[in-house]
């Protein structure tokens, strides 16, 4: 049987149901069946591995703007990092897989971690898993004193140095209700590649559209 009591001690986390963990930690090639496998508690995972980093923000840094906040948020909580974290805590070590090379899959690490912390959040409710997410991701929190650069500046500095021309960026669209708009801003670089990111306002769109614009690039 696994040894969840050794993960247990990784997480620094006792569960009261340990079904829970188990649950997290089951891949779709051994159980495809939506309530037996790791997925949904990974939807909920999601959002409260969110809600956990912001309200950690929030506390740790209480005189940035809204801003520097939301660019550690992002790089905080993107699918790089989170499968960072899912490394150190041996997670596919752990995992229950039809195949070995499902291990070491980064989307894959990314998942099971923020199954785990949804698992968490049902044993013990929003202060366990605020306590685990500031248990594992507090280091690196403390690491980045400064605030991370937004992706429109990253973009703006590889298009320097790789001598292309400077982002541009165009509205496309405005879907959505009035109260609730959603922008849709393409971005094109060196006039070759051009993508579309969204946004309940430009500056969201325009951000989200470098951020997809340095993934297709990188």
């Amino acid at each position: 049987m696994e040894n969840f009591e050794e993960l247990e001690n990784i997480l620094k986390h006792k569960f009261r149901n340990r079904e829970l963990l188990r649950k997290a930690l089951v891949h779709s090639s051994v159980n495809p069946h939506a309530n037996q496998n790791y997925e949904r508690l990974e939807f909920l995972g999601d959002r409260v591995l969110g809600v956990s980093i912001a309200s950690l923000l929030y506390r740790i840094f209480p005189q940035e703007p809204e801003g520097n906040l939301s660019q550690r948020f992002t790089g905080l909580v993107c699918k790089e990092t989170v499968a960072q974290v899912g490394r150190t805590l041996r997670l596919g070590d752990f995992m229950i897989v039809a195949n070995e090379d499902i291990r070491s899959n980064e989307n894959v690490l990314c998942d099971v971690c923020e199954a785990v912390i949804g698992a968490i959040y049902i044993d013990a409710g929003v202060e366990g898993a605020i306590n685990f997410v500031n248990n594992h991701w507090r280091e690196l929190i403390d690491r980045n004193v400064a605030p991370p650069k937004d992706a429109k500046t990253r973009l703006q500095e590889i298009a320097h140095v790789k001598n292309l021309e400077q982002p541009v960026y165009r509205l496309k669209g405005r879907s959505g209700s009035e109260h609730e708009p959603v922008f849709e801003i393409a971005v094109s670089l060196g006039g070759e590649y051009e993508v579309v990111g969204f946004g309940r306002n430009k500056k969201a769109a325009e951000f989200d559209a470098a951020a997809k614009m340095l993934e297709r690039i990188s």
